[in-house]
């Protein structure tokens, strides 16, 4: 990427106000690397949503608690969304956000086999956030994720993709580079850094 490309990428993710990292199998390590170099200054929402199963109570908030500089919670129903914040998607619900900057949860069927599902999540962010928020769709192994970032790149958003030869599953990411819903296609390692710079201008400002 050219340095005119990588600035405005910065630019316009440094102007985001919440920012959502989806993915499947193969996508939790790039997830956790991302969020235990979040600085303690960080001040976005950041939402993460990872296909979980229905039965599946695993200790995900603390692992990620644990090793995170800022505050780690599951989403409740009607929470706030406030920045400085990781929220983590619930197994058996989809997370929607609301316009009055709260989360709802959902019971509805799943979607792609997935309850929470990484589309139902995106499409209510396009309509709740619009050229205001970020997305990234990482690893899995189905078609989830791919229409919602379509949905959010028509509405301004920011929209990445892992690169499928870089992800240790390309299912996913090749389903949204196959629709044109990535804006920027890059490497875990290109995320990383990237997300790492924005935080460091956080930190300036």
């Amino acid at each position: 990427m050219d340095s005119d490309n990588y600035e405005n990428l910065l630019k316009r993710l440094s102007a985001a106000e919440v920012v959502i990292l989806g993915g499947s199998a193969g996508s939790f390590t790039p997830i956790f690397n991302i969020i235990k170099m979040l600085p303690q200054t960080y001040n976005k929402a950041i939402v993460i949503v990872i296909h979980r199963g229905k039965n599946n109570f695993s200790d995900i908030e603390n692992l990620f608690g644990d090793n995170c500089r800022i505050l780690v919670s599951e989403i409740t129903d009607k929470d706030k969304i406030t920045g400085g914040h990781v929220y983590i998607a619930p197994a058996n619900y989809h997370t929607l956000f609301e316009k009055r900057k709260t989360f709802a949860l959902d019971v509805s069927e799943q979607v792609w086999y997935s309850k929470p599902s990484i589309d139902v999540t995106f499409e209510s962010a396009a309509d709740a956030y619009g050229d205001k928020c970020a997305a990234i769709l990482l690893s899995g192994a189905n078609q989830d994720g791919a229409s919602g970032l379509l949905k959010l790149r028509n509405k301004g958003a920011l929209t990445i993709v892992q690169r499928p030869t870089d992800a240790e599953i390309g299912i996913m990411p090749q389903a949204a580079v196959d629709i044109n819903a990535g804006e920027f296609i890059l490497t875990s390692s290109e995320i990383l850094k990237l997300i790492s710079a924005s935080s460091t201008e956080t930190q300036s400002s």
